[in-house]
């Protein structure tokens, strides 16, 4: 039920999760040496290069003077790379000779002191490759760190002074310890905190970046596989989506791409939810109805989703479950659903949907398809969605809400009366947005998402799947706010709201059970209380889950009924603050965690001292 979403905004992929630190690594951005410094006789060429859909590469020439240099130098993606002292860095690059003579470049690790990183004696971070053919070939290098630095740069040197030349592409450097040691891999915190959360499912690539700025630039799955090397670069609709946080460097590389969002989401145990375009570009940016896929061309994207499902659950004798073993995964990735368009609406949306719905209906009639109830929780685009999801028979609808912490306390009841009988809900994008405090990730807004989720919990039988957005954020770089994880170049942080999605995850037990105050009314804020409560058949335990919204303590009766051989020893897991603007920072990251106790019980029947602005989790056995 709890899980993750990940978009490509904030620098979540490239600078990011992805642990690429080479910004621009195949000279494909729309100024071919963005994010590069050159000396020397430095040439961009784009013919005869060795990948049809990344055709630029770069040619050194020597610089014929012993005292002068040929080469280049990278910046990363946000004030640097980040370096860690005694870490080993894999430098890769295609390359070739022109005269098919041995020639040699020289790689370096240089501090934001303008110094190669040195370890004291005469070791440095530096390595060299000799480049021995005139065909493309593809070399690579291990560096050591020698220092801590998160604003450092990779130098290149040409070291072929006399007469020579020598072809670059796909110049990359990724650290050797990435997540589950993939050599094209995931930065090992991030991913980490990714695994930590426990979650259910994984839902990818976004977000509006799956609809783009215009149809040209929405997320194509089908350019994210295949060899890294070859595919092509895609502009990054966040880049310039906000004035005042622009960032005119901000493409996608597709590195992160379908297989690697398959394989991570199978790594921290999470079933993969993609999301596909349903032809529409973002409508928010457009007003004209030129700038989307015209019905009767709509047949390459519906074939896009049967492909994708190909990809992800065919046999290794189709086309696209060939390439899913040729990448390295044989085996199929199990995939449960589908969903097709982001925060579309209109009729247009339906329009467009339909088709989508049938064809895969005939094809994959197993897999389950996530409509949309549009961008907000309510209001016109919400009620004429939601009757037309159902129509169309979606088996889950995408509903998402970022809205104040008041929204969330007083909402905690949302689900209470949805048709039990319809589609099931998916809350694809939620987040408790303080903004009298700068949409901070404090713990208020934590905590109201923490009551809120009582409610979703309390209904699990309407409510299927729920993913807090944005995931990620890069301090440096970001444009949306509030965010589950904020990190720099070589620190992360895990916010107050990730803690509360975790305890969820953790303790979501197995069957919901019925949890009503005295006049049998579910807890959905009355004198400020919220809970739920399940029991987890596999641990043999019952869970309560009990949130207190006000600044004042509540006494909190718990009658287990019908419970005789109750264990007397409870765990108790709080997160409290009476300062409700504390937040999680990368210098002080457990300002908020979670605190465990116990306490001994004598009878099913007890009392709980629920402290003022709190969230506590109560794990009781069972004999």
């Amino acid at each position: 039920m709890y899980g993750i979403f990940f978009e490509d905004i904030n620098f979540a992929a490239d600078g990011g999760l992805y642990g690429e630190l080479v910004k621009n690594r195949s000279f494909e951005f729309p100024q071919s040496l963005m994010g590069w410094k050159t000396f020397g006789h430095v040439e961009v060429m784009s013919e005869g290069g060795p990948f049809e859909r990344n055709p630029h590469y770069v040619r050194l020439t020597s610089s014929l003077h012993h005292d002068k240099y040929t080469g280049l130098e990278n910046e990363g993606f946000l004030k640097g790379m980040g370096f860690k002292d005694g870490e080993t860095y894999r430098f890769s690059v295609w390359a070739r000779s022109l005269n098919g003579k041995p020639q040699k470049i020289r790689i370096e690790l240089i501090g934001s002191d303008n110094n190669i990183f040195k370890n004291g004696g005469k070791e440095k971070s530096a390595a060299t490759v000799t480049v021995d053919s005139k065909e493309w070939k593809k070399y690579s290098v291990e560096i050591k760190s020698y220092a801590t630095d998160a604003h450092a740069i990779m130098r290149i040197f040409y070291d072929n002074r006399n007469d020579g030349a020598i072809d670059l592409e796909h110049i990359s450097l990724f650290p050797k310890d990435t997540w589950m040691g993939h050599e094209n891999g995931m930065r090992k915190d991030l991913a980490q905190a990714l695994y930590d959360l426990h979650p259910g499912v994984f839902r990818f690539p976004g977000g509006c970046i799956v609809e783009g700025t215009d149809l040209a630039t929405r997320y194509q799955w089908k350019n994210s596989v295949g060899p890294v090397e070859n595919r092509p670069l895609n502009e990054n609709r966040w880049h310039y989506t906000f004035a005042d946080r622009l960032f005119p460097d901000y493409f996608q590389s597709y590195g992160l791409g379908f297989y690697e969002f398959f394989c991570l989401a199978e790594e921290i145990g999470a079933t993969a939810l993609p999301v596909l375009s349903v032809g529409l570009a973002c409508q928010y940016q457009n007003n004209d109805m030129s700038a989307h896929v015209p019905l009767d061309e709509l047949q390459p994207y519906i074939d896009d989703a049967l492909d994708l499902i190909e990809f992800a659950n065919g046999s290794t004798d189709t086309k696209w479950g060939g390439l899913r073993a040729e990448m390295g995964h044989p085996e199929p990735f199990n995939l449960k659903y589908i969903s097709i368009g982001n925060e579309q609406w209109g009729q247009e949306f339906i329009d467009r949907l339909e088709p989508f719905v049938k064809a895969i209906r005939a094809a994959y009639p197993k897999i389950q398809i996530v409509g949309s109830s549009g961008p907000l929780a309510e209001g016109d685009k919400f009620d004429f969605l939601w009757p037309e999801m159902a129509r169309l028979k979606a088996d889950l609808v995408d509903e998402h809400y970022y809205k104040a912490p008041e929204w969330f306390f007083t909402n905690a009841a949302r689900y209470d009366n949805y048709d039990r009988k319809g589609p099931k809900v998916f809350a694809g994008e939620y987040a408790s947005h303080d903004y009298l405090r700068g949409k901070a990730n404090n713990f208020r807004a934590a905590l109201s998402e923490a009551c809120f989720l009582t409610g979703v919990e309390r209904n699990a039988d309407v409510v299927r799947l729920a993913t807090y957005a944005p995931l990620f954020a890069h301090v440096d770089g970001w444009q949306w706010n509030p965010d589950m994880i904020w990190y720099d170049n070589l620190r992360s942080m895990r916010t107050p709201n990730w803690y509360v999605q975790q305890l969820y995850s953790l303790y979501k037990g197995t069957h919901i059970l019925k949890a009503t105050d005295a006049d049998n009314q579910p807890f959905a804020g009355q004198e400020g209380l919220f809970a739920s409560a399940v029991r987890d058949d596999n641990a043999k335990t019952l869970i309560v889950k009990v949130g207190n919204s006000t600044p004042e303590p509540e006494t909190f009766n718990i009658n287990l009924l019908g419970v005789k051989n109750v264990g007397y020893k409870v765990k108790l897991i709080r997160m409290q603050e009476d300062d409700q603007d504390v937040v999680n920072t990368l210098d002080n990251p457990e300002m908020v965690v979670p605190k465990e106790s116990e306490f001994t019980i004598d009878s099913p029947n007890f009392s709980l001292q629920v402290q003022p602005q709190s969230f506590n989790v109560l794990i009781i056995p069972l004999q």
